[in-house]
C-alpha cells in the first residue's frame, strides 16, 4: 500500500504528465468509428452535408463515419442525442439556424443548452432565402413593398412553411425591423405554399434560392431580395433586401458541426482543419453549389461567435411575433 507521501508524489507525476498526453490523444484521433448526427430527414441539407463531410473524413483519417438521422422537435431530438455523449469527438451533429438559433426560444423547454453542451467546429455553409411576389402585385422593389405594406396596413400577407420555419421568422423580423403589418398564412411545408403564391393566392413569401429560381426565369414570381448580408454569386443580380431598403436585414440559412463540450482543443482543431481541407475539394464545391449554398469555413471561434449572435437576435423576433412552440 503507497504511504501518503508516495500518493502525493504519483497525484503530482499524474498532473504533469497529463498536458503531455494530451497532444497524444489528438495526434492518434481517431482510432475507432465517428458517429456523425443529422437530426434530420434524409435528403435534405443537413443530410447531405454530413455525408458528404462524413467521406471525406473517412477518407483522410481511415476510420468509417457513420451518419445517423435522428429527426423529430425541429432538430432538438438528434441535437439531444449528441449533447448527452462522451466529450472525445467521436460523436459530430450538424447544426443550423433552428437547432442553435431560434429554438432556445421557440420551445418552452429545451432538452440541451446550445451554448454550455456544445464545442463549435466550423461554420460550414449558408444558404440564401429569396423574397419573392406574386408577379401582379405591383411592386417592384423592397422599398415599393414597404411603401404598399405601410398603406394598407393588414391587407397583404405572405406564406410560409410552418410555424417557427425560417421562412416565418424572416418575415417576422422583416415586419419587426419595417414597421410593418403583412398576415401570415401558414402551411404545412413550402411546397404547398409556393403552389398557392404562384396561383394568386397569397402576396408573398420567403423561399429557399433552389426552391424558387426557376420560377423566377419563367416569370411565375417576382424576385425582390435575398435574406443574406452580401448578394449570392449564383444570383448576383437580385440585390440584397439590406440594401434594397432594409439597413442590417439578413435571415439565412446556415449549416455548421459541433461537437460534445469538454472535447479536447486539439481534437476540435484537427476536426476543423480537415473540414476546412474538405469544402476547398472542387465536388464538395459543386455539391453545396447545387444546393444554392455558399461556403464559409474558418475557426471554431468563428462559428462560436456566430451562434453567440444568431441566439438573441432570434430570441427578440420570437418574442416580439410572439411564437411559440409547446
Amino acid at each position: 500500500m503507497l504511504n501518503s507521501k508516495n500518493a502525493a508524489q504519483g497525484m503530482v507525476l499524474a498532473m504533469v504528465m497529463l498536458p503531455a498526453a494530451l497532444p497524444v490523444m489528438a495526434q492518434e484521433y481517431p482510432v475507432k468509428v465517428i458517429r456523425f448526427i443529422a437530426p434530420n430527414l434524409p435528403g435534405g441539407p443537413t443530410d447531405i452535408l454530413a455525408r458528404l463531410l462524413g467521406q471525406k473524413m473517412s477518407e483522410t483519417f481511415g476510420q468509417p463515419v457513420v451518419v445517423e438521422n435522428r429527426a423529430g422537435a425541429g432538430g432538438n431530438i438528434g441535437t439531444e442525442v449528441a449533447a448527452k455523449t462522451a466529450p472525445d469527438g467521436y460523436t459530430l451533429v450538424t447544426g443550423n439556424n433552428a437547432t442553435f438559433g431560434a429554438n432556445p426560444s421557440l420551445y418552452k423547454k429545451m432538452p440541451f443548452d446550445p451554448i454550455k453542451d456544445f464545442a463549435p467546429i466550423v461554420l460550414v455553409a449558408t444558404q440564401p432565402n429569396i423574397l419573392v411576389v406574386h408577379p401582379t402585385l405591383p411592386v417592384k422593389n423592397i422599398k415599393e413593398l414597404i411603401a404598399m405594406a405601410k398603406a394598407r396596413p393588414g391587407q397583404l400577407n405572405y406564406a410560409h412553411s410552418g410555424i417557427g420555419a425560417n421562412a416565418h421568422l424572416a418575415a417576422e423580423l422583416f415586419k419587426s425591423m419595417t414597421n410593418t403589418s403583412i398576415e401570415a398564412i401558414a402551411y404545412k411545408s413550402a411546397a404547398p405554399g409556393l403552389v398557392d403564391l404562384m396561383a394568386g393566392h397569397t402576396h408573398m413569401m420567403f423561399a429557399t434560392s433552389l426552391s424558387v429560381m426557376q420560377h423566377i426565369q419563367s416569370g411565375k414570381l417576382r424576385a425582390l431580395g435575398v435574406t443574406t448580408a452580401k448578394r449570392v454569386s449564383a444570383v448576383k443580380d437580385i440585390p440584397t433586401i439590406a440594401e434594397a431598403g432594409v439597413p442590417g436585414f439578413e435571415a439565412t440559412t446556415w449549416h455548421g458541426v459541433l461537437t460534445t463540450a469538454g472535447t479536447p482543443a486539439a481534437v476540435i482543431n484537427k476536426l476543423n482543419a480537415e473540414m476546412n481541407r474538405a469544402l476547398q475539394l472542387p465536388d464538395v464545391r459543386e455539391k453545396l453549389a447545387g444546393l444554392g449554398a455558399e461556403i464559409v469555413g474558418g475557426t471554431p471561434k468563428d462559428f462560436a461567435d456566430h451562434i453567440a449572435r444568431e441566439i438573441p437576435k432570434w430570441a427578440k423576433v420570437v418574442k416580439d411575433a410572439n411564437v411559440h412552440i409547446d
